[in-house]
C-alpha cells in the first residue's frame, strides 16, 4: 500500500543536542516551507541560563508574555533574574523524580512553549519538536507545553516510545496522563509511573484555552521491526517514520547481533543494520530517510525508493543559524575547511549505553586528558534512570556521576570510567556552560554525523560559515527542477489556525 505525499515537506531538520536545533535555527528552516523542528532536551536549564544572561532579544519574556498562565510566567521572570556575569553562575532547578514539585512541571512547560512559540512566531511553516524516550519523566510537560504553543509534529526517537501516542491524545482535551518508566536491575517490584495533570499544573488553562490540535507523531525508527510494533502497539497512533542509520550524529542504535569493534574502537555496522525502503512502503506510512541524508542526490534516491523525503541533521547543525557556540562552529568548520576533521563512533562515551558520535575538537571532552580533568557532578540529572536493587530498593543513577556514588549504588565502576556528562558537555557547546563556584567551566562536547566533511561543499571561495538557505537551495534546487514540483506544507494553514 503506498502512501500519499502531498502536504509532506521533503526534508525534515534534525532536532540536534541540547539547543543546537534552538527556535533561531527551527524557524528558519520552517518559514521556507520544511519542518523544524526544535530539540526538546533540556529546555528548562536552557531557559534559565538564557534569563539570567539578560534574555538578549527579550526573545523569552515575549514568549512568556504570551504563555495562557501569567501566574507562571511572572514567577519565571521572577525567580531567573539577569545576572549582569559575564560568565553567570546558573540556578539548577531541581532534580526530576516520579513526584516531582508543581514547579518543576511548570517550569518545564513553560519552556517548551517558549522554544515552540518563538519558532512557530511570524510565518505559517510546520514546527516539530524531537525528544529522547530516554529522559522520561521530563517527557509529559514537555509534550503539553510543546502542544499549548501549537507545535505540528512530534518526533521521539533513543528506545521505544509506545507510549507516546495516548499521551499526545490525552493532552488534546488536558486529561491526565501517566508514562510508565524504565526500571532496570535484578530487584523485583511494582511498576513505576510519573504522571501529568494539566488540571493540576496549571489551574483554569485547561477550560480557557480549549481543546488542542493533536500533533502528529513520527517516532525514530533503526528497523522495520520496530516500524512494525509501533504500529501493533499503538493502532492509528503514529503518522509516519524517520528510519535513522548508523552514520547518523548524536546517538545511533547499538548494531544488531553481537557488538563487534573495529581498530579503531568503533561498533561495526553490517547488512542486517540497514533498513530496506521498500519493506518501509508496504508500511504504508511516510517515512524520511535519515543519515548521510544531505544531499540532492541522496533526496532523490530517497524519493525514488518510496520515502516522503529525508531528515538532514548535520548540514543544519553547523550552520549560521544553529544554536551551536559560535566559536566551536568556527573551529569545526575550519577542520572541514583544512581536511582535519575526524568523526568517531564511540560505544561507552554515553551514559545511555548508546554509541554516540563524537568530533575531535580540542579543549573539548573528545580529548581525555580534558575529560579526566573534569570533575564529576551530575546536577542536571537527564539521563539518570530508575534501577531496582536485589532487595527491592529504587536508585537513581548515571554512568556519568562520580563513580564511587555509582558504585555505591550497584553500578560497575568500568561502566562510569568513559561516560561523559551530556547533561552539561551539550549545553557548552549551545553557549551556555555551567561555571562552578570555583570559577571552572563546563568542557564541551561536539556530536555530528559522519557527513561532516561534506560541509567543504558550502565552504569553497574563501567562505567560512554558510546558512539554512545554502542547505536548503544545494539539496531541493536540483530535485524540484527535475520533478517539476513544489513543496507543499505539512500542516495546511486551516489547521494551524484550529
Amino acid at each position: 500500500m503506498a502512501h500519499r505525499t502531498e502536504n509532506l515537506p521533503r526534508i525534515i531538520q534534525g532536532g540536534m543536542g541540547v539547543a543546537i536545533s534552538d527556535w533561531h535555527l527551527a524557524r528558519a528552516v520552517a518559514s521556507r516551507g520544511q519542518l523544524g523542528v526544535v530539540s526538546g532536551t533540556g529546555l528548562a536549564p536552557m531557559l534559565i541560563a538564557r534569563l539570567v544572561r539578560g534574555d538578549p532579544g527579550s526573545h523569552v519574556r515575549r514568549a512568556l508574555h504570551a504563555f495562557p498562565c501569567r501566574d507562571t510566567a511572572r514567577w519565571i521572570l521572577d525567580r531567573y533574574p539577569a545576572s549582569g556575569a559575564v560568565h553567570p553562575i546558573q540556578p539548577r532547578a531541581p532534580l526530576w523524580t516520579p513526584d516531582p514539585p508543581r514547579e518543576l512541571e511548570a517550569l518545564t512547560a513553560a519552556a517548551a512553549f517558549v522554544e515552540v512559540w518563538l519558532a512557530r512566531e511570524g510565518h505559517g511553516g510546520p514546527v516539530g519538536i524531537n525528544l529522547l524516550e530516554k529522559i522520561q519523566m521530563p517527557l509529559m510537560a514537555t509534550l503539553y507545553g510543546a502542544m499549548l504553543a501549537g507545535v505540528d509534529v512530534v518526533i521521539v526517537g533513543a528506545g521505544i516510545p509506545s507510549q507516546v501516542p495516548a499521551v499526545l491524545d490525552a493532552f488534546s482535551r488536558h486529561l491526565p496522563a501517566r508514562y510508565r518508566l524504565d526500571v532496570h536491575g535484578p530487584g523485583d517490584g511494582p511498576d513505576l509511573a510519573i504522571g501529568f495533570d494539566p488540571e493540576r499544573v496549571f489551574p483554569g488553562v485547561p477550560a480557557r484555552v480549549g481543546p488542542l490540535r493533536r500533533p502528529r507523531f513520527l517516532p525514530i525508527v533503526a528497523s522495520v521491526v520496530l516500524a512494525k510494533a509501533m504500529l501493533k502497539r499503538t493502532p492509528g497512533g503514529v503518522q509516519g517514520f524517520v528510519v535513522e542509520g548508523p552514520v547518523a550524529g548524536g546517538h545511533n542504535a547499538p548494531p544488531r547481533g553481537p557488538l563487534t569493534l573495529d581498530e579503531r574502537g568503533e561498533p561495526v555496522y553490517g547488512p542486517r543494520d540497514r533498513v530496506d525502503p521498500a519493506a518501509m512502503v508496504k508500511l504504508g506510512l511516510p517515512f524520511w530517510l535519515a543519515g548521510g541524508q544531505d544531499t540532492a542526490e541522496s533526496l532523490q534516491e530517497a524519493l525514488d525508493a518510496g520515502a516522503a523525503g529525508i531528515q538532514v541533521g548535520t548540514a543544519f547543525a553547523f550552520c549560521e543559524e544553529s544554536g551551536m557556540d559560535p566559536r566551536i562552529r568556527r573551529q569545526v568548520l575550519e577542520a572541514v575547511r583544512s581536511g582535519a576533521v575526524r568523526v568517531r563512533t564511540d560505544p561507552v562515551a554515553s551514559p545511555t549505553g548508546f554509541p554516540f558520535k563524537v568530533v575531535e575538537v580540542p579543549c573539548t571532552l573528545s580529548e581525555p586528558d580534558v575529560h579526566a580533568a573534569r570533575r564529576r557532578v551530575c546536577d542536571v540529572g537527564m539521563l539518570r534512570q530508575a534501577h531496582r536493587l536485589p532487595d527491592g530498593r529504587i536508585v537513581w543513577r548515571c554512568p556519568a556521576e562520580p563513580v564511587e556514588a555509582f558504585v555505591a549504588k550497584g553500578g560497575r565502576q568500568e561502566e562510569a570510567v568513559s561516560a561523559v556528562c551530556l547533561c552539561n558537555a551539550l549545553a557548552a557547546t549551545a553557549g551556555s556552560p555551567q561555571v562552578r563556584a570555583n570559577g571552572a567551566i563546563e568542557p564541551a562536547i561536539v556530536t555530528s554525523g559522519d557527513g561532516l566533511p561534506r560541509l567543504l561543499r558550502f565552504l569553497q571561495e574563501g567562505r567560512t560559515t554558510y546558512t539554512v538557505q545554502d542547505v536548503l537551495d544545494s539539496i531541493l534546487a536540483p530535485a524540484t527542477r527535475k520533478r517539476s514540483g513544489t513543496t507543499r506544507p505539512l500542516v495546511s494553514p486551516e489547521a494551524r489556525s484550529r
